[in-house]
């Protein structure tokens, strides 16, 4: 997993709410385990026409938007089935800052388990920063991991909150098991320990 620390990138609107993970990633592309290649199924249903070129009504096919790492949205993002799927074709397009005005809580966590932080901002501020996309399309944002802050081209910044061991996570690009291993000399002891007191375990 990619560290996330400080990123300038473009920021794409997709203004619409509820947007489900059968959306982020429909169901026929669920047939592999591997985290690569989803990117391209990214809102499959919306993103091409039934010829399979691109969609020109569809809001992240605009040029503007091309090589955006940065994704506005509405309410509710991610609700539907839990597939962390979602979060892989997120990533795969190669976004890693979301910002939305509520997430389904799954999704949200898997999101943080996939080097993606999604931050929950008010309609206002959301509103904000829609305004500012709509005004200049292809503008860029910047985000400040370490000091919690996105900021925009026209000078707005917005502080959020974030749990502290999800920054650290995200900081160092740790995934569940890269965090694992760095808990490996613990690990190694309760084992021999736990071999000592209680060896018909490891037999």
């Amino acid at each position: 997993m990619e560290p996330l620390n400080t990123l300038t990138g473009v920021a794409a609107l997709l203004n619409r709410n509820n947007i489900d993970t059968d959306q982020i990633i429909a169901k026929q592309f669920l047939k592999k385990t591997e985290k690569t290649g989803y990117g391209k199924h990214l809102f499959h249903d919306w993103r091409y026409l039934a010829d399979g070129s691109d969609n020109p009504e569809f809001e992240l096919n605009q040029p503007a938007f091309q090589g955006a790492t940065i994704l506005i949205t509405g309410d509710n993002f991610g609700c539907g089935s839990s597939r962390e799927h979602a979060p892989w074709a997120l990533a795969g397009f190669g976004f890693r800052v979301i910002v939305a005005t509520s997430y389904a809580d799954i999704f949200y966590n898997n999101c943080f388990k996939n080097g993606i932080l999604p931050l929950v901002f008010s309609p206002e501020q959301r509103d904000q920063l829609a305004a500012e996309i709509e005004a200049n399309p292809g503008v860029s944002f910047s985000l400040d991991l370490e000091a919690q802050h996105l900021s925009t081209a026209a000078g707005l910044k917005i502080n959020f909150d974030l749990d502290e061991f999800r920054k650290k996570r995200l900081l160092a690009g740790l995934d569940d098991i890269d965090y694992s291993l760095t808990l490996m000399d613990k690990i190694t002891a309760f084992e021999d320990k736990q071999a000592a007191e209680l060896p018909w375990l490891w037999a």
